[in-house]
């Protein structure tokens, strides 16, 4: 069972299992992963010290009725790689992996690149399109400048506005 199993079974915090362990010097196993792994017998030594709390025994006093030797921890140990795989051979395969990405990511950038002259050509077009419309608009101005006026050759000075006596300007609405 677990810490959280064997404290649901007990009637207490997974933490205070964890304390009655740690500072009662429990040797209690472990999985793989380092938590704590409680057979019968640790839960009847675990039932024992709530007893013995219960009973209104402090803490510091509390004895562990029995004494059973350390016990390992349970590991797994990882498989082998396979003999057929050597380092070497590891190596050309990293370096063949690192020569495709390198030629991918060329070919991405050459594609970027003539997207963005083609783009870039497009606008010079339209750039070119533009110029000539206004030359062909300059002319016709130059040669009849009074029917081609343009809205922006019509500019009209700002009005002055009239100064206010300090007086009307406080009371006028």
């Amino acid at each position: 069972m677990n810490t959280s199993q064997v404290a649901k079974l007990l009637g207490v915090s997974p933490k205070t299992v964890q304390r009655w362990v740690k500072q009662l010097n429990l040797q209690m196993e472990r999985n793989e992963l380092g938590h704590y792994f409680f057979t019968e017998e640790d839960i009847g030594t675990l039932r024992d010290i709530k007893d013995q709390l219960n009973q209104g025994i402090l803490f510091q006093e509390v004895k562990v009725t029995e004494k059973k030797p350390p016990r390992k921890a349970v590991v797994k140990i990882a498989e082998a790689p396979p003999a057929d795989l050597n380092y070497e051979e590891i190596m050309q395969k990293l370096k063949a992996l690192d020569q495709k990405i390198s030629s991918k990511a060329d070919s991405v950038v050459s594609y970027q690149l003539l997207q963005h002259r083609r783009e870039i050509e497009e606008l010079n077009s339209r750039i070119e399109e533009l110029e000539a419309k206004v030359e062909t608009l300059e002319k016709q101005k130059e040669k009849h400048p009074m029917e081609h006026a343009l809205v922006f050759d019509h500019v009209k000075p700002p009005k002055k506005q009239k100064r206010r006596s300090l007086i009307s300007s406080l009371f006028s609405f």
